[in-house]
């Protein structure tokens, strides 16, 4: 005989959404109608498994003054310093057994209570419902004792009707959640696991007569400049627009001239719908989304997506956003240049979309589905091909086209993420299709876009993008009539993104290619005490996926990473192009809608990397698309011969409501004349005291070679050939991956342990010339490295000239010489910067004079990694010394050696140390993105062959 003495916890492995919530609704976030957040502090119990614990904790009267006290919205992972538990990273691995739609009997299940206060003047009229935003993973609500119902869809809204059971004064809300459920094999998303009420729980008063939900039509007309507008209403009213004289009846359309919404110029107008028991807000954008002449169209023209995919995130807190954090987000996405976001991959806060409308954004708008473990059975009892999960699929997709509808940033609801393909998905596509015609439909699995209506990829290569431009990529005859957008490139993890000049080169080139979204826009790093930030395996998981989680263009406080510094250039809006001969600059407008009129423009002329004069730029108000040459003034005479450039910079001409007067858009940088090269007539020669060699300023060692000392500047290690980087996330690349990952054939071939043999120490009339040979152990391969010296008397020339020998098959990480300085901090210099920069990620690379301290040239990646690099440096100082390169060179300079910086995983495990190591590049290999997409392109890499290259030392005491 079996028996139960707890109740039934079926309903967590059922594969319906639930039971008892309302219909979904469009969201809107005030109204007349009276409302009480529910959001603060609760109390918080937590059990191993779904049925620990009886449901008495529901009732009134229940004492849970020894309970936990955690915040909601929140996660309880997050929370109580691990008293209740720890994240979870998975890339795609689904934690748990894949035996669908089973789940662990260890299932953490927190039990949260809040009681809370009616307030006194808390209508007696009407009804209320009880709103959750967010709720991970499947939730079963109680108000006063009495079941609502359960529901699942963490990152969709649900509602409950509880008019009848709130009381004058005390109530008693219980939600009891669990981390794992059916629905969880349709949340695999690429992020961490984290269970909790993470978004907000609201209590509505709905008035009799209040609207239950609304749908607002307002089209855009580009050929007479009328926008036309309808809102469908479940209860009749009026609705007004003051700013366009508009008063109608819901149902019925009007049509008036209007100003058109669009990211570059997002116009909305204010209006309200009213019926007899409530008044609405609405902020209204006409615009229209067509798909015409195989193209995206958003009224009348093609767009271009210079986009960013956005999980939600922050370190503290998790998904569990405030709205300032999210606005915080859209001005920085807006700074740098973006106009969209996909919302990776589920809906985001409503919030934040009503920023998308207020900031401008296009928007893609991902239902909250990822079934991607089921990849490693061949998607063998994938939900989204068995009809059995189908009502589910479809409550997804309800829950979120109903809740977002009456956002004009929206222009694709997209139906999730790497769920393979079937049928539930085809049903998804059916009725988003029927039930808002106004907006396309995108899947990226879907390849042959049955359901879709524009073919999709991720991490598509430059070459096959390039193909898919020309309409030479093959498949169905509907894909290739169909535009085609990156929904993922351009992995931003570690130090990187790398080649997205070379894509925007072929996006803009192509007709057919309208833009991608980068991956991604945070790194999902969790704020720890001990590590800095933490990623997977850093909380003792079984399974993880180490630090795939940390891949954003902002690091995880939201200071953005030299990635989208990078970005914001490349993708820039206005085009400024001079060769510094003819004396013009050519400026064209990228923009697809707006003209240039709010911008001002100036020039600057700089000497040797300083500004000798600037002034303003007449450039006309170009529409999108026209370009127009702009004569600048003549040079200003300067006797010192130095390098002279141009500077033209696209300012913010006055205050918008995302960026201040004076924000630069775009700049351009041109070269007046060739960079004259540093003159040295070598004068001194070598002269032998003992043991020690010396050579106009410098002392060498007599035996070895090695530099000593220059003027009064002791050298702490003498400078030699060095080939090795600490591989980047790029670099080391994923191993599912097929194509070469050149991070790893570098260790196996031992670039990280090369030997230098001394071959020969030569003093001779004019230089001293050091002779050796750097190898790795175990091969046979090796470079002869000579290092030639030569003094004029105050200055030091270092000539290295390398010649491969051996089959050398791979590229090099970097070819340079490094040594160490005792001591260094203040570093100025005249080249790219004033930010690191590779050979594939130097486009916002702006030549000038910068100055840093030693500290400040690293790049805090939450996985210490390769970086810092500063491109196209003519001269560097630091430490007393001054380094001029020819041709121009690569510098970092770091506290700790690659070699240190190779080994540490966490910030925290690099320390400073009594030598400042600086590396002095001829050449560096690319970057790529290789740690989830192609790496570098060919012209990138860096070839093991013949090469010479020199500095110059000399001191600055």
């Amino acid at each position: 005989m079996s028996y139960r003495t707890t109740p039934s916890v079926d309903y967590v492995e059922d594969v319906s959404p639930g039971s008892g919530a309302l219909p979904p609704r469009a969201w809107y976030a005030s109204s007349d109608a009276q409302s009480l957040s529910l959001n603060g502090s609760w109390r918080l119990r937590v059990s191993a498994t779904a049925d620990a614990e009886d449901e008495s904790f529901a009732e009134e009267g229940y004492d849970a003054g020894n309970w936990a006290e955690v915040t909601v919205p929140g996660h309880w992972v997050l929370q109580g310093d691990g008293a209740f538990g720890s994240p979870i990273y998975t890339n795609h691995l689904y934690p748990f057994p894949v035996d669908p739609p089973y789940v662990p009997t260890e299932n953490p299940t927190g039990d949260h209570l809040r009681v809370f206060d009616l307030p006194s003047d808390w209508p007696s009229d009407g009804g209320a419902v009880l709103r959750f935003d967010g709720v991970e993973s499947c939730a079963r609500v109680w108000l006063n004792g009495t079941e609502l119902g359960e529901f699942k869809g963490s990152r969709l809204a649900h509602e409950f009707t509880v008019g009848e059971l709130l009381k004058p004064g005390r109530n008693v809300l219980a939600v009891r959640v669990h981390q794992w459920s059916a629905g969880s094999y349709l949340e695999d998303q690429d992020q961490w696991w984290l269970p909790g009420i993470f978004r907000d729980v609201t209590l509505l008063h709905r008035p009799a007569g209040s609207p239950g939900d609304f749908f607002v039509h307002a089209s855009y007309d580009h050929t007479t400049g009328e926008g036309t507008l309808r809102v469908d209403s479940d209860v009749d009213g009026r609705v007004t627009v003051p700013a366009l004289d508009i008063d109608v009846a819901t149902g019925e359309s009007i049509t008036v001239a209007v100003e058109p919404w669009t990211a570059e110029t997002p116009r909305l107008y204010d209006g309200v719908l009213a019926t007899d028991g409530e008044r609405v807000p609405l902020r209204i954008g006409f615009r229209t989304v067509v798909l015409e002449d195989g193209l995206v169209k958003v009224n009348g023209r093609a767009i271009l997506f210079r986009g960013v995919n956005r999980h939600e995130w922050h370190p503290r807190h998790g998904r569990a956003l405030d709205l300032e954090t999210m606005r915080e987000d859209v001005l920085l996405m807006k700074r740098h240049n973006l106009n969209a976001v996909r919302t990776s991959h589920y809906p985001p806060h409503p919030a934040f979309l009503d920023l998308c409308d207020e900031y401008g954004l296009w928007v893609i708008d991902e239902c909250d589905l990822e079934t991607h473990g089921f990849v490693e059975q061949d998607w063998r009892d994938n939900p989204v091909d068995d009809e059995r999960w189908t009502p589910a699929l479809l409550d997804r997709a309800a829950r979120m086209v109903e809740r977002d509808k009456n956002h004009p940033s929206i222009v694709f609801w997209s139906l999730g993420n790497e769920a393979g393909t079937g049928r539930g998905l085809t049903a998804m596509a059916e009725w988003i299709h029927g039930r808002d015609p106004e907006r396309l439909v995108h899947y990226e699995g879907d390849w042959n876009c049955r359901d879709t209506d524009v073919y999709s990829r991720m991490y598509a290569s430059h070459e096959e993008v390039a193909k898919i431009g020309q309409r030479l990529d093959g498949g169905t005859h509907k894909r290739r009539e169909l535009p085609f957008i990156q929904c993922e490139y351009g992995h931003a993890m570690g130090n990187g993104p790398g080649g997205l000049a070379d894509y925007q080169e072929l996006f803009e080139k192509h007709e057919r290619l309208q833009g991608g979204f980068i991956w991604e826009w945070i790194d999902h790093g969790v704020e720890h005490a001990e590590l800095g930030y933490a990623y997977g395996g850093d909380f003792g998981e079984e399974l993880h996926d180490g630090n795939f989680v940390c891949d954003g263009l902002v690091f995880p406080d939201r200071t953005p990473s030299p990635g989208l510094i990078e970005y914001k250039k490349v993708i820039e809006p206005v085009l400024i192009e001079g060769d510094g001969t003819n004396g013009t600059v050519r400026v064209t407008n990228k923009h697809d809608f707006a003209d240039l009129s709010a911008l001002a423009f100036e020039w600057s002329c700089q000497v040797d990397g300083e500004t000798v004069e600037s002034g303003s730029l007449a450039v006309p108000a170009l529409a999108p698309g026209e370009g127009a040459e702009v004569k600048l003034p003549e040079p200003p005479a300067d006797g010192r011969g130095g390098e002279r450039q141009w500077t033209v910079r696209a300012l913010l001409a006055d205050d918008t409501s995302w960026a201040a007067k004076g924000h630069v858009v775009a700049w351009g940088q041109f070269a007046v004349g060739a960079r004259p090269l540093p003159s040295f007539p070598p004068t001194d020669r070598p002269v032998r005291d003992g043991d020690r060699i010396t050579l106009g300023p410098a002392g060498f060692d007599a035996r070895t070679g090695a530099l000593l000392s220059i003027g009064g500047v002791e050298v702490g290690a003498a400078p030699r050939l060095d080939v090795w980087r600490a591989t980047t996330d790029n670099d080391d690349g994923a191993e599912w991956q097929t194509d070469t990952r050149y991070g790893m054939l570098w260790r196996t071939l031992g670039l990280h342990r090369m030997r230098h043999r001394l071959v020969s120490v030569e003093a001779g009339d004019d230089a001293l010339t050091v002779r050796t040979r750097v190898a790795p152990a175990a091969r046979e391969v090796g470079l002869d490295t000579v290092y030639r010296w030569t003094s004029d008397g105050e200055r030091l020339r270092l000539n290295v000239s390398v010649t491969p020998e051996g089959d050398w098959t791979v590229p090099l990480p970097r070819l340079g010489v490094r040594f160490g300085l005792p001591e260094a901090d203040r570093v100025e210099w005249f080249g790219g910067g004033p930010g690191e920069a590779y050979p594939d990620t130097r486009t916002a690379a702006m030549v000038g004079r910068w100055q840093s301290t030693v500290d400040g040239l690293q790049t805090p990646y939450v996985r210490p990694q390769e970086n810092g690099a500063r491109a196209d440096v003519r001269w560097v100082e630091l430490g007393g010394l001054r380094i001029e390169g020819d041709p121009e060179f690569w510098f970092t300079a770091r506290r700790w050696t690659t070699e240190q910086l190779d080994a540490a995983r966490h910030r925290t495990d690099l320390t400073a140390g009594d030598t400042v190591w600086v590396n002095l590049d001829h050449g560096l290999h690319g970057i790529g993105s290789q740690s989830c997409g192609p790496g570098p392109l060919p012209q990138y890499f860096l070839k093991a062959e013949p090469v010479e290259f020199s500095f110059v030392f000399s001191t600055t005491r």
